[in-house]
């Protein structure tokens, strides 16, 4: 055991990397998973990406990201059920059971919040089975309050949760991410009843820094940096069941425009002092 045996660099972290670069990267620093993009995955090919990951010995911890499933317009509608249904295959194919749901927004001109997560309701419904057929879980993320509008209707890990409740554990479960749930006052109990009903699916770390960029989405810091008690979040999911992969996330357009190989240097220290068991 070295302390990063759970460790898994999510791609958006080195983002200006490619998937083969980010894959050697993993390699040299002795980072045993990827969490891989869509996006990144297009560039280099499904079929390559998922033999670059197998021939390195990576695992592959997730698939980001599925979602944006609030479009009211039929042709949105059934062009987003699309792309969802895609996203779960591909996630089979690179050898992922986890597809990370970033649920969407509002729809432009719209302020019927409650339609909206009925809707993502109702395509999760729809998607679960199909998923579960391919051993793919959705995963539901829910982010901070402040990205409701325009990425994410569902903000909190309880309502996350409820959305999860009626599908099966195997094929609907949610993410605990550092930097969207760590302010919320239910979250040991919700962690909790995560654990209790086997919907655990991902842990994704990164730090809340201040000030906020004009982007709110690019705020986040190294693990370390800011406000975080990870010793404490990571008891909480831990004592709740959760073995998985610990995937970083990081969003920064500073941390981006670092050299790959010192982000990852920084990452380790920072997974070791932190977040891994003592």
């Amino acid at each position: 055991m070295t302390g990063l045996d759970r460790l898994s660099l999510n791609q958006i972290t080195t983002k200006r990397w490619s998937l083969p670069e980010a894959v050697r990267g993993c390699v040299d620093a002795g980072i045993p998973a990827i969490g891989l993009w869509r996006d990144k995955v297009a560039e280099t090919g499904l079929a390559r990406s998922a033999k670059l990951c197998r021939d390195a010995g990576l695992a592959v911890s997730t698939l980001c990201r599925g979602g944006f499933l609030t479009p009211v317009e039929p042709t949105a509608r059934r062009a987003a059920l699309a792309d969802n249904l895609r996203a779960v295959e591909e996630a089979a194919e690179l050898g992922t059971d986890t597809l990370v749901m970033v649920v969407g927004g509002l729809p432009d001109g719209s302020r019927d919040l409650p339609g909206a997560r009925q809707r993502v309701a109702d395509m999760i419904a729809e998607l679960a089975p199909h998923a579960g057929d391919l051993g793919v879980r959705l995963a539901i993320e829910p982010l901070h309050p402040m990205f409701c509008a325009d990425r994410a209707v569902v903000s909190t890990l309880a309502q996350a949760l409820d959305l999860a409740a009626p599908h099966p554990a195997t094929q609907v479960g949610v993410v605990v991410d550092s930097y969207h749930v760590w302010w919320d006052p239910d979250l040991p109990a919700q962690i909790a009843r995560a654990g209790r009903t086997g919907r655990l699916a991902s842990y994704q770390v990164c730090d809340w820094t201040l000030p906020l960029p004009t982007d709110a989405l690019l705020g986040r810091g190294h693990v370390g940096d800011g406000h975080i008690d990870f010793r404490t979040l990571t008891d909480l999911v831990t004592v709740a069941g959760y073995t998985g992969w610990i995937e970083v996330e990081i969003f920064n357009e500073r941390i981006w425009d670092t050299p790959g190989e010192q982000t990852l240097r920084t990452l380790t220290e920072r997974h070791l002092a932190h977040v891994a068991a003592p």
